[in-house]
């Protein structure tokens, strides 16, 4: 065996066992093995109502689809055939060391390490943008598998996870007595998410991809609806989330549109 067959090899091993690890963890951390839920560990410093920028509950739904893409990838990108693929040697250490900083973040709240766990996400969102930014210097359309094992579940994965470091940011600061954060009318969280949504439009900017822009606007949508309906109310909060997600899904719309013109000028049709 070579040593690049041999690289490619470890390279599969590690995106496997790191996204197992994820998956098993992810599942401790709802609860349903009988632990605590990330909602209730931490003293709730994570639940729906302990921030202005906290989603509702609902909106976690979205890991399901994420971890059920990392797990698929993790199997198809483990055939033989698979290994010596131009994709996966560009982002396959991408995904295994985001699947890896998610276990360690979903421990780090289970202890009680919130201040930990908001310097992980912050990492992890890094990863994510380098990730999907070797994702989008692909120049052809990608197979069905590609396309949704690797461009949906990392666009997924980076889209939730910009909203998600806000939350998780907002979480720490109202836990250290940055009431603000937790308090309507929430001015602190209305800037935050315009940090986040920048990010956000940058993404779609120069991906031109629907994932990351569905699950950004995913998370500001339930925002909106939490702080509509939740404590603490605030309305300045939910038309910010609501605005802002309708300008990152218009800004990913016309760079989709032009990728695609782009495409079809360059295959001459």
């Amino acid at each position: 065996m070579s040593e690049t067959m041999r690289s490619d090899r470890i390279r599969q091993v590690i995106v496997a066992v790191t996204v197992l690890a994820a998956v098993v963890l992810a599942f401790v951390g709802s609860g349903a093995f009988g632990g605590t839920s990330i909602r209730d560990a931490a003293g709730g410093t994570f639940a729906s109502d302990a921030t202005v920028v906290a989603p509702a509950g609902a909106a976690f739904g979205i890991w399901s689809v994420i971890y059920l893409g990392l797990f698929g990838y993790a199997i198809w990108q483990a055939f033989p055939g698979q290994a010596a693929k131009a994709t996966h040697r560009s982002v396959g250490y991408g995904i295994a060391a985001s699947s890896l900083l998610n276990a360690v973040w979903i421990a780090c709240v289970q202890a009680s390490r919130i201040a930990e766990s908001t310097v992980i996400i912050v990492v992890l969102l890094g990863v994510l943008l380098i990730t999907f930014s070797r994702l989008r210097r692909r120049d052809r359309r990608g197979t069905i598998a590609e396309i949704v094992l690797i461009d949906g579940t990392i666009g997924l994965y980076l889209g939730w996870v910009t909203v998600a470091t806000v939350a998780n940011v907002a979480a720490w600061l109202a836990s250290i007595g940055f009431d603000s954060w937790a308090e309507a009318p929430g001015w602190p969280g209305v800037i935050a998410l315009f940090v986040a949504a920048l990010f956000a439009v940058a993404t779609g900017w120069s991906g031109g991809r629907w994932a990351p822009a569905a699950a950004t606007a995913w998370g500001l949508a339930w925002i909106a609806v939490e702080r509509w309906t939740g404590a603490p109310e605030a309305p300045a909060v939910a038309w910010t989330a609501v605005v802002l997600a309708v300008a990152v899904l218009a800004v990913s719309a016309w760079s989709f549109q032009r990728r695609i013109r782009r495409q079809k000028d360059a295959s001459g049709n």
